[in-house]
């Protein structure tokens, strides 16, 4: 395959994954009127209609800062109970720790559509809908987590554990000032995964939130979708503004991740 032709293919592929994004910009500036009736890459009638009918329905930036708050609560527990599993199942010994290990993964099989309903019996018996802890609690572990974290502890040579334990070290200072270090471009990549989902989650609140006090995002932004007519500008303005954070966060770590990928492909 030739240079240009390469190139050609990657440049087409990126312009078909930017469309998505360049067309949700171009609908939150386009008048409401326009929107389904002359839908163009090039509005005619431009402006922030739809942005100013975004902060008018909704109390936005207490819903944003909802959407932030669990984001941020939910990666951070996520990233400590997975790295610490998946230290432990890296680099301890205890009698049925592969069976366990298997066990755990196996819960990746199930859908998060099954688990709705019991799930929400248990939070309504510990009187938590309607609350933070609710959007929370749920989220404090990762099957997923825990098997990208440990792949990563696996591959790190063991003399390195057994230099530390000779000077002196134990599990939880090896952990803390050898393991982490070594293991950040993994912990970066999933605490962008991680976040993203929390970001982003739509079922989970929406059964477990009743208030608009504690609604998050996608909820705020599905109240636009009326029975007969729905707001699409100011729907992909709130949606634009939603992307904002996400952006922000690959910006600062991207090179962790890039890193990530590549030691994925060195022994």
């Amino acid at each position: 395959m030739s240079r240009r032709l390469l190139i050609a293919l990657l440049a087409a592929g990126a312009l078909l994954m930017i469309f998505p994004f360049v067309w949700t910009v171009v609908t939150s500036i386009t008048a409401g009127g326009d929107v389904l009736t002359t839908p163009r890459l090039i509005p005619q009638r431009a402006g922030l209609d739809g942005y100013r009918k975004l902060f008018e329905a909704l109390p936005f930036w207490r819903i944003a800062a909802n959407s932030l708050v669990l984001a941020v609560v939910s990666t951070a527990l996520l990233l400590i109970t997975s790295s610490t599993a998946a230290y432990a199942f890296a680099r301890l010994e205890f009698p049925g720790k592969n069976i366990v290990f298997v066990g755990y993964l196996a819960t990746l099989m199930i859908p998060m559509q099954v688990l709705v309903v019991p799930l929400f019996i248990e939070v309504r018996a510990l009187d938590l809908v309607d609350t933070y802890a609710a959007l929370i609690v749920p989220t404090i572990a990762s099957a997923f987590g825990v098997f990208l974290l440990r792949q990563s502890v696996a591959v790190l040579p063991r003399e390195l554990d057994e230099a530390a334990f000779v000077d002196g070290a134990g599990h939880i200072r090896i952990f803390l000032r050898i393991i982490l270090p070594l293991i950040r471009p993994a912990l970066a990549t999933y605490g962008l995964f991680a976040f993203m989902s929390s970001w982003n989650a739509f079922l989970w609140p929406l059964v477990a939130i009743r208030s608009r006090e504690f609604m998050t995002l996608p909820l705020g932004l599905s109240t636009l979708s009326g029975q007969y007519s729905t707001q699409w500008n100011a729907i992909m303005a709130g949606s634009v503004v939603s992307i904002v954070p996400m952006l922000v966060l690959y910006a600062f770590a991207q090179r962790h991740i890039v890193q990530s990928v590549a030691n994925a492909g060195l022994k």
